[in-house]
């Protein structure tokens, strides 16, 4: 339907990412001149959100600690250079109101007052500090794991830490076999364990017992993959046999889908493995139409495409039917099973059987991902965070989305979100917009972006429902929602996410 914008200075239709320019609406007010990283504007919502709940701050203290990090980053930069051998390292106070660096050489402290700072005199310059710990670094194999977790320049009391866990016996032993300067060093008691972080990625492999598939994609939680491959409560191990994660739900046959939890070790990420020393970013789920390309990944033959050929196909396996697959002539082999399936960077589904293999050509089939997030309830990781929308409103209205506003309108109106202003996005992402309308009216939702100039509408959602999904990857700037009554009034909530 094509829509007239109030405001527009012309009617337009948009076709998927085509960019429509229209005049800035007085309606909200233009943004300024992009922020310089000082000013604390240059911060996503979420990121001004987890600095309020982590660090105890208030919404002004979060953009006021980021411009007063952003001014000690700059000052020590020029510091470094400028005092050279002298310099000894640079931190914020516990509060971030001041700003100290510290020097060898008391006579050059006046250059670290005019420069704003607080200096504070020592003995070890940062190139001397830098030394011990390289000393610490070459002797780390005499330095025994449970029991030294680590060591690191200690800036504010001018030494090297070393950390000791159950005791200091082994970590002195440790700084002595290394023959570095004992006096620079300083043996902290901790009670770390550190343990490696690994990545859940798409199309990798993960180990069930004497059995291997592939991670389908990251979800909240965890990753997708197929019923087949094991039943709930089965432990699952990574590409690198390390403890993964556990089968928390599996549907085999009849459907073929899975989902395991990982466990703290393990972060699920939006890519997915494309077999050539890279990845393909997730960006969202979108269905691809009959005769499109499509590519699948797996951990036994890699990176291998073809075309969709049918929907909704039921394959009867010597184990049981499985109905609802997704037909394709893109080949697989045993291993490449819950792999991931993409079309361009759309989540298509997971990979549970096939005839032939990838030296004869074959026939494939994939369980559509869409169904298993409905399944079990969750959401894809995507480049944005979070999961694309579905194509109808989720129960009870635009929930779960990562910011929530409302308003009324009379049939004609519009309104700008959030609150009549913009909202600044510092990253590239997927930008998410759920509106739920009034029942029996149309109301309509535009994404659009500051061009430098004016606003242009980058996505929108004009069926003739109350209720529209919007979903847009974008880059780094200014954004506003503007939800528009084309027919009807009443009352409306916005559900909207970005980077």
């Amino acid at each position: 339907m094509n829509r007239t914008l109030a405001g527009a200075a012309a009617a337009i239709l948009l076709p998927a990412g085509i960019v429509a320019a229209i005049a800035a609406s007085p309606a909200a007010a233009e943004p300024p001149s992009v922020p310089s990283a000082s000013s604390g504007d240059a911060a996503s919502p979420a990121m001004l959100t987890a600095m309020q709940r982590d660090l105890g701050l208030t919404a002004d203290g979060a953009r006021d600690r980021i411009a007063r990090d952003a001014a000690a980053s700059r000052t020590e930069l020029v510091l470094r250079k400028r005092l050279g051998s002298a310099f000894a390292g640079a931190w914020l106070t516990a509060d971030a109101k001041s700003f100290v660096v510290a020097v060898t050489d008391p006579a050059r402290a006046a250059d670290v007052t005019a420069a704003g700072a607080t200096p504070a005199v020592v003995s070890r310059s940062a190139a001397r500090l830098d030394a011990v710990k390289a000393g610490l670094d070459k002797a780390a194999a005499k330095a025994p794991a449970p029991s030294v977790p680590g060591w690191y320049v200690d800036v504010k009391n001018n030494t090297v830490a070393v950390l000791a866990r159950g005791g200091t016996g082994a970590a002195k032993a440790f700084v002595k076999a290394s023959g570095v300067d004992a006096a620079a060093v300083r043996v902290v008691a901790s009670t770390e364990q550190p343990e490696l972080l690994y990545d859940v990625r798409g199309g990798d492999a993960y180990y069930i017992g004497g059995g291997r598939c592939s991670v389908g994609f990251s979800v909240n939680g965890g990753f997708v993959t197929a019923g087949h491959c094991g039943r709930a409560g089965t432990a699952t191990s990574g590409y690198n046999q390390v403890a993964q994660g556990t089968f928390q739900g599996s549907s085999f046959p009849g459907n073929d889908y899975a989902w395991v939890a990982v466990n703290a070790n393990w972060t699920p990420q939006p890519w997915v493995n494309n077999y050539a020393g890279g990845n393909v970013t997730v960006a969202g789920s979108t269905v691809a139409a009959i005769g499109a390309a499509i590519c699948r990944s797996g951990s036994t033959t890699g990176w291998r495409c073809g075309t969709v050929q049918a929907y909704n196909q039921t394959v009867n396996y010597a184990q049981g039917s499985v109905s609802g697959l997704t037909r394709t002539n893109a080949c697989a082999e045993p291993g490449d099973s819950g792999g991931s399936w993409l079309s361009g960077q759309q989540a298509q589904g997971v990979t549970s059987g096939g005839s032939g293999n990838c030296t004869s050509g074959g026939t494939t089939y994939f369980q559509p991902v869409n169904e298993i997030l409905s399944a079990y309830g969750r959401t894809l990781v995507t480049s944005g965070g979070g999961t694309p929308p579905p194509t109808e409103p989720p129960p009870g209205g635009c929930s779960g989305q990562e910011f929530t506003v409302s308003g009324s309108l009379s049939s004609g109106g519009s309104a700008y979100q959030p609150n009549g202003s913009y909202y600044y996005s510092s990253a590239s992402g997927t930008h998410r917009g759920c509106l739920d309308g009034p029942t029996g009216t149309d109301f309509d939702l535009y994404l659009q972006k500051w061009n430098g100039a004016g606003w242009s509408v980058v996505a929108q959602g004009i069926t003739e429902a109350a209720d529209e999904n919007v979903s847009y990857s974008g880059t780094s700037g200014y954004y506003r929602w503007r939800v528009h009554a084309y027919s009807g009034s009443g009352s409306y909530t916005l559900g909207y996410s970005n980077p």
